[in-house]
């Protein structure tokens, strides 16, 4: 885990007494940060496009705005104080497209411009995949926030480990803005999720000294020693079973993965109904439900999962006690 912090002014939640935060949410999906701010006692209303995500968001009670981020901006929800955002991770992330890692020099320098006032809105339509520049989208919001005098206190982004250089690219223009600033990948297995998966996160304030979360657990290791929270805990399933999964394995089917109800699962994809669930015998389980999936994604195994492509809405979610842990480092709480 990597991260640095630099001197932050004003003064601390504790010293100006209980605060109440409001927390907006850029590409919301189906609620796991959001749901995380719940944990913690946070409101949030989460912009998404997707129907489906949308959909299972209104389900569980959370306030959304369906539509597209980039059409709006800080103005249009004043009261809240807390930016949150999980850009999408399709060009970044290694079983995806590739096409963000390939002009990530692209997205940095753009991010140069943006730091200097520029609009590049229009620039970031000529890469390979608009879906790329959505990762300066936070950026966006940060600037055009402090630019009307009413910056957010505090800034939580997270996304996929490829995303670290942006996010560092990121702490310097928003260290210059004034904020306290720290970033790191983080592995979720280490704050109770029962699932193994890396995330770039992050953690920006104006009041607090930014800092990552304490890891609660041990991070995971094959046969090794290991606290993390185990399939086993989370599911209820009468007797102990072995997940087959090619994640990991650059999608050969030769190099299939396993892990027994013991460990912590793979991380959890959009392809995780594809995953088989075997007796220690070898005879075939039924695959994992929707709710047990969610459940790998440390979700309530009650959560309304509503609309279609719902194992896609799952494998896209931020964890929520991972996104939890973070929101309680970044507000102090």
């Amino acid at each position: 885990m990597s991260g640095r912090g630099v001197h932050t002014g004003g003064t601390s939640n504790r010293e100006r007494g209980t605060t109440v935060t409001k927390m907006v949410g850029l590409f919301a999906g189906p609620g796991g940060l959001c749901w995380g701010g719940e944990l913690v006692g946070v409101k949030s209303v989460g912009i998404e496009w997707d129907a489906n995500a949308c959909a299972t968001r209104r389900a569980a009670g959370l306030e959304t705005v369906q539509g597209d981020v980039r059409q709006y901006g800080p103005k249009d929800f004043p009261e809240c104080t807390t930016l949150a955002a999980g850009p999408p991770c399709q060009t970044f992330t290694t079983t995806g497209t590739g096409t963000g890692r390939e002009q990530l020099s692209m997205v940095l320098a753009y991010m140069d411009l943006m730091a200097l006032g520029i609009d590049v809105r229009n620039d970031l339509k000529q890469l390979k995949d608009e879906r790329t520049g959505l990762v300066l989208e936070p950026l966006r919001w940060a600037l055009e926030a402090h630019g009307l005098g009413t910056p957010y206190r505090t800034i939580v982004l997270e996304q996929v480990p490829a995303v670290l250089p942006v996010w560092e690219a990121m702490a310097d223009v928003l260290t210059g803005l004034g904020y306290s600033v720290a970033t790191g990948v983080l592995r979720t297995e280490r704050y109770g999720v029962p699932q193994t998966r890396k995330r770039a996160v992050l953690v920006a304030s104006l009041d607090l000294t930014a800092q990552l979360p304490v890891a609660t657990h041990l991070p995971y290791a094959k046969n090794g020693i290991n606290d993390c929270v185990t399939m086993d805990e989370v599911l209820d399933r009468p007797e102990p079973f072995t997940v087959i999964s090619n994640y990991g394995t650059g999608g050969d089917a030769s190099k299939r993965g396993q892990r027994t109800s013991d460990e912590p699962a793979f991380t959890v994809t959009g392809k995780v109904s594809r995953n088989r669930v075997v007796a220690l015998d070898g005879t075939e389980l039924p695959r994992f439900t929707h709710a047990e999936a969610g459940a790998l994604q440390s979700f309530p195994h009650s959560y309304p999962w509503s609309g279609k492509d719902i194992p896609q809405q799952i494998g896209n979610a931020v964890p929520p006690l991972f996104a939890a842990a973070v929101l309680r480092a970044a507000l102090g709480l």
